[in-house]
């Protein structure tokens, strides 16, 4: 009865799945035509390769009612051993060996505490989460990347068999292979089953508990390995923080392909048809210009829907008529994510222009422009913004305004292989790590799409022109001479940036040093902090300095949420230190006004935005020439070309004179 129970539970929740995937499918196809072409649908299986591959081997771990957070931090730290070894001079054989070792080791460790120690699965993994990632900060300080890599290897990533097929499939097949045969086809598999139902029963019955357990911990690590080689090549960057977000992710696609939270039931079909689902709806949400956190939102209500079923499953086991509650329960979860996928979908999708098919059905096609800024939410890309919306209505053209919500070069990447199979007109990308971005750059324009970077660059061969807001040399000149003028004795100064890993922010910060050598300056530089682009980062960063550096008395941040952070501690401390750095006069005006900040330097921003449509335009229209030393862009007036960037202006200094008369 229990077993006859169970069969159908597992066949309810995939038709749940199927349907919804249907839907979602059907509708894309209705609303975007780039859809349903064998390119996109290629594209989707490429872009399912690294998480389908975590999802599967976190499948059996699942049905033996365990989990593994470590799996996205075992692809940062086995990507880091591969880029160190790549750039130690080793081969790639022997990289891609040491990537893998990585990865079983990290396994391993997980095993060994599980399965011999009997230490909850939550628990270690969640210790392992943090310490894998925390070894991988550590080897490279949290800033360094590596790229560089041969064209041969990068194949792997890029490349497509008979300039169709992604080369990633012929490795992700014979896996999911593996697996189904390991699950559903062995005795191992059955012992699994057997582990998710009853641990204390099956190993009452002579099962090898701790060793089977062990060895799907083991398998899984050794996966995520093969993911961070993977996901190298597609990238051509290691970097330390590849992977984040990948381990929720991947237990998403499994939860919602019926693999039971409470163990004894799953499916690697179901795994499979969770995964597609999530891929498609991203997909399908970027060819509509659907902001991409809508598809958390979708993805998260289906989730929900699917392990209410499963606990009432559970609950109603013995209940007299099953049947009928689980059909009840399954029409209702179904039709709250139809509802809720069509209800979010409407309300973002009547905002946007470039949605919009009626008002394209009316006036013709009209250039789409794609702008991607470094994260959404930044007050400094939502002030640029508001400069693309005015220039897109100017110009009478589209607009698609996305990005990730946090910095994150790999969502670049994947938006613009999106944008790229939709056949946008222009991109102009805030670029977050150019050895990752340029590639897809590269092909955009291999498609005869104009490509233009702002804010921070990308590889010169990878864009046409870098709309270029300052030289990092202007805004050294200009901080330094705030420096100079706050501290005329000389002293000890911090500076906080963004990232570590931003490209342009680093710029600045080697422009700063040179500016204050060459010019011999008695001043000193005491350190360098991240804040990420996080208000409350840089107020933490900022205590720290006033802790560790109590002689520093200058703190010059050089992201646009960090100075009001930075402001915000030494407003609090009640100490006499400076603070100036590049932010926005909207966040920084009453800092401005208190004291707290003495003064900031930057560049209008709305301009910066409204710059990014009319030269994309212009390119798109193919009409800035080769030798030209200048350019008319609207509003802005013309504009100097310095090579292949298009020059904004000089930074301005804003203090309390006239912060009041600047609107941004």
């Amino acid at each position: 009865m229990q077993a006859d129970l169970t069969k159908k539970a597992k066949y309810n929740n995939l038709r749940i799945l199927i349907a919804a995937l249907v839907a979602i499918t059907a509708f894309f196809a209705l609303k975007a035509p780039s859809f349903l072409t064998s390119k996109n649908l290629f594209e989707i299986l490429r872009y399912s390769v690294e998480l389908g591959l975590l999802a599967v081997a976190l499948t059996p771990i699942l049905i033996t009612g365990g989990i593994d957070l470590s799996v996205g931090s075992i692809v940062g730290l086995s990507s880091i051993v591969f880029g160190m070894a790549f750039h130690a001079q080793l081969s790639i054989p022997l990289s891609i060996t040491l990537a893998l070792l990585t990865g079983i080791l990290c396994g391993s460790l997980n095993a060994s505490l599980i399965a011999k120690f009997r230490l909850p699965p939550l628990i270690v993994t969640l210790a392992t989460y943090s310490l894998y990632r925390g070894i991988a900060e550590g080897l490279t300080h949290g800033s360094q990347s590596f790229t560089g890599y041969s064209g041969s290897f990068l194949r792997l990533g890029q490349g497509y068999f008979l300039g169709v097929v992604p080369f990633q499939l012929f490795l992700f097949i014979p896996v999911v292979v593996f697996y189904i045969v390991l699950l559903h086809r062995s005795i191992l598999g059955r012992c699994l089953y057997a582990i998710g139902f009853n641990a204390d029963g099956a190993r009452y019955a002579g099962i090898p508990v701790g060793r089977n357990t062990a060895i799907c911990y083991l398998l899984s690590g050794l996966t995520a390995g093969l993911v961070a080689v993977i996901y190298v090549s597609h990238l051509g960057l290691a970097k330390s923080d590849l992977g984040t977000g990948f381990e929720l992710q991947a237990i998403t696609a499994v939860v919602l392909g019926g693999t039971s939270v409470l163990g004894g039931r799953g499916t690697i079909a179901g795994t499979l048809l969770g995964l597609f689902f999530i891929t498609t709806l991203q997909n399908g949400m970027h060819l509509l210009s659907i902001p991409s956190e809508i598809t958390g939102v979708v993805t998260g209500v289906l989730l929900l829907a699917v392990v209410v079923v499963d606990l009432s499953q559970k609950n109603s086991a013995g209940a007299p008529k099953p049947n009928q509650r689980r059909r009840l329960i399954a029409i209702s979860a179904f039709s709250a994510v139809v509802a809720s996928f069509a209800f979010l979908t409407y309300q973002f999708s009547k905002h946007s222009r470039a949605t919009d098919s009626s008002i394209r059905a009316q006036e013709g096609h009209r250039p789409l422009i794609a702008v991607m800024p470094k994260a959404k939410g930044d007050p400094y890309f939502i002030s640029a913004r508001a400069g693309a919306e005015e220039a897109a209505r100017e110009l009478n053209v589209d607009l698609i305004w996305d990005g990730p919500t946090n910095l994150d070069a790999s969502q670049q990447n994947e938006l613009i292989e999106n944008w790229i199979t939709r056949g946008v007109n222009a991109i102009a990308v805030a670029v977050e790590n150019k050895g990752s971005i340029s590639t897809v750059l590269r092909k955009a324009r291999e498609h005869n799409i104009a490509v233009l970077t702002w804010d921070a660059d990308a590889e010169a061969d990878a864009r046409d022109y870098f709309l270029n807001q300052a030289t990092p040399e202007g805004i050294a000149d200009a901080l330094v001479g705030e420096a100079v003028r706050l501290l005329p004795g000389g002293g000890k100064f911090a500076i906080i940036t963004g990232a570590l890993s931003a490209e342009n922010q680093n710029q600045w910060i080697a422009s700063i040093k040179s500016t204050v050598a060459e010019k011999h300056l008695p001043l000193q530089l005491e350190t360098v902090l991240p804040s990420d682009d996080d208000r409350d980062k840089s107020f933490s960063q900022t205590q720290t300095i006033l802790k560790v550096y109590p002689d520093v008395k200058l703190i010059i941040a050089i992201s646009a949420p960090a100075v009001p952070g930075a402001a915000e501690a030494v407003q609090q401390a009640g100490r006499k230190v400076n603070v100036i750095g590049l932010s926005l006069p909207s966040i920084c005006r009453s800092y401005i006004h208190n004291g707290s900040v003495q003064s900031i330097v930057l560049w209008n921003t709305r301009d910066l935005g409204y710059l990014t449509v009319y030269a994309g335009w212009l390119d798109s229209m193919k009409t800035i020439r080769k030798d030209a030393t200048s350019v008319y862009a609207g509003r802005l007036g013309r504009l100097e070309i310095r090579n292949d960037e298009i020059i904004l202006g000089k930074p301005l200094l804003i203090n309390k004179s006239n912060i009041d008369q600047l609107p941004f």
